[in-house]
């Protein structure tokens, strides 16, 4: 039986920022798990025909001093570029997201496609199993998945966690969002930039073409809808419908040769929590995560690429032995 020093817990930006703090300390002996096919989480970027759209994160901003750092490395070896804004630059990836995810990860010890569905704590080390029927012990384990999923897994476990702890998971509520991805014959009349977040129907949030963003060679756009909006039509069969009469006046929907919906169950937290880690037993062995996890001096105050990154550092840098 396989045995770690950590395991990590879902390789979306927390998780993998996590995991390069640890690789900066020489740790050599953890995992990184993830459910899905890619590393990521909401850094995701779909293939659609000769085109790819981003359909999770768009871009990031800079506010604190680690960010900026870790970004100039990344402008230096071509990942990212700046797209828009002045006092707050948005910068996104020059390939699309989830590849800055896969060069950020590209060090990291990982294992896809492994859903862990149960932690056993037995004395001083954790087991952990997943869907398949893998089993594998752990001295420590550091939780990174959205924090309805953390709350879902510790139920299913058999781990001491502090009460006053795990009601405070409980008390974190994500709004969803639907995202329409819309594949054109032709260019498209966003600006040359290819993002719109101005001037919107009530419900929509953004609108980018990843043609004029750079990363496609033909005209995709994805469709954000805001989390209220989403949260009271979701689960509805004419989603798909409703997306495109709300952003009728922007696109010439005669001209469209494919459409896809994607929906994403944990977009943003509704309500975050005001410290970058969460300690569950009090002994630093079993740790959470996540961009719902904002530091107190955090002046945005919502969950974000950065409170992800800085959560994963932070949590990492606590657990180091």
């Amino acid at each position: 039986m396989e045995h770690y020093e950590l395991t990590i817990v879902g390789a979306g930006l927390s998780g993998i920022s996590a995991a390069r703090r640890l690789i900066k300390q020489g740790r050599e002996n953890f995992i990184l798990v993830d459910k899905g096919k890619s590393v990521g989480g909401r850094l995701a970027t779909r293939r659609v025909a000769e085109g790819k759209a981003d359909h999770g994160a768009q871009f990031f901003t800079v506010r604190t001093d680690e960010l900026e750092d870790e970004v100039k490395g990344w402008l230096d070896q071509g990942w990212v570029k700046r797209w828009f804004g002045e006092k707050y630059p948005r910068y996104t990836a020059v390939d699309g997201m989830n590849q800055l995810a896969k060069q950020l990860a590209e060090k990291t010890p990982v294992s896809l496609h492994t859903k862990v569905s149960k932690i056993v704590q037995l004395n001083d080390v954790y087991y952990l199993y997943d869907d398949a029927g893998n089993e594998w012990k752990s001295d420590k384990v550091l939780l990174t998945m959205p924090v309805p999923q953390i709350v879902e897994l510790l139920k299913n476990s058999n781990v001491e966690v502090q009460p006053a702890a795990l009601k405070q998971l409980k008390n974190v509520y994500f709004n969803p969002t639907y995202v329409g991805i819309f594949q054109f014959k032709s260019s498209t009349r966003l600006p040359e930039n290819g993002h719109v977040d101005q001037g919107l129907p009530i419900g929509v949030e953004r609108l980018v073409d990843h043609q004029k963003k750079g990363i496609s060679k033909s005209p995709i756009v994805s469709v954000y809808m805001e989390g209220d909006w989403s949260r009271r039509h979701y689960g509805e069969d004419y989603v798909m419908t409703l997306i495109k009469e709300n952003t009728e006046k922007f696109f010439d929907w005669d001209d469209l040769e494919s459409e896809q919906l994607k929906r994403w169950r944990y977009a943003e937290a509704s309500k975050t929590i005001e410290q970058s880690y969460m300690d569950l037993t009090g002994e630093g062995t079993l740790v959470a995560a996540g961009d719902a996890f904002l530091r107190p001096t955090d002046k945005a105050g919502r969950t974000r690429f950065e409170s992800a990154f800085l959560s994963g550092k932070d949590a990492a840098a606590y657990m180091n032995w």
